[in-house]
């Protein structure tokens, strides 16, 4: 496989630094945290193969850096129309592109989200692929949870998750950042 070389630019939140990887079109390849930097090149290898992807520093802010921003900064809808480029499995993709229709500030479970794609009974493949997810926040995992309504896995942490969904204003006390979560996030409201 030929070798695919990548731009990556890191950006502050209130969440961690993120790496935010982009191609030679502008098109977002990866985002992640950069305490997750392993999750992000295991993920990148998966997609384009072991020894294929190289990335260097970004020469100029991306389209996608500058969403990220402005997705923190408030603007939890900016995000919906960015251009996003992955490699996955053709179920994989299927399982991102459904994600991608789920507003900010909603949620839908595993099942849900099965059977939206018409695959009811495939609960765990859409739980695998949304694992497999290269493009966080953007192509937004966060926003699926479990059957009964709690919290569940998510790549860069339940606290993240838990943010993240609070500052999208998904309603939920469940959601809310606790006083002393096991990472010391600010409160999306008191920013």
């Amino acid at each position: 496989m030929p070798v695919q070389t990548f731009s990556v630019e890191q950006i502050d939140t209130p969440t961690g630094r993120i790496l935010v990887v982009t191609d030679d079109d502008d098109r977002l390849r990866a985002v992640d945290w950069e305490d997750h930097e392993q999750r992000l090149d295991h993920l990148l290898q998966r997609q384009y193969g072991a020894g294929t992807v190289r990335l260097h520093a970004a020469s100029r802010a991306s389209a996608a850096s500058g969403a990220l921003r402005a997705y923190f900064d408030g603007d939890t809808g900016c995000l919906a129309s960015l251009p996003v480029a992955t490699v996955g499995t053709g179920f994989q993709r299927m399982v991102w592109d459904a994600l991608r229709q789920i507003p900010p500030g909603q949620t839908v479970s595993y099942g849900a989200l099965a059977a939206r794609i018409g695959r009811p009974t495939a609960m765990r493949a859409v739980g695998l692929a949304n694992g497999a997810n290269p493009v966080s926040i953007v192509v937004p995992c966060h926003r699926v949870i479990g059957a009964d309504g709690t919290l569940t896995g998510f790549g860069g942490g339940l606290e993240r998750k838990r943010w993240l969904l609070a500052h999208e204003g998904a309603p939920g006390a469940a959601w809310a950042v606790p006083a002393q979560a096991a990472m010391d996030f600010p409160s999306p409201s008191n920013r």
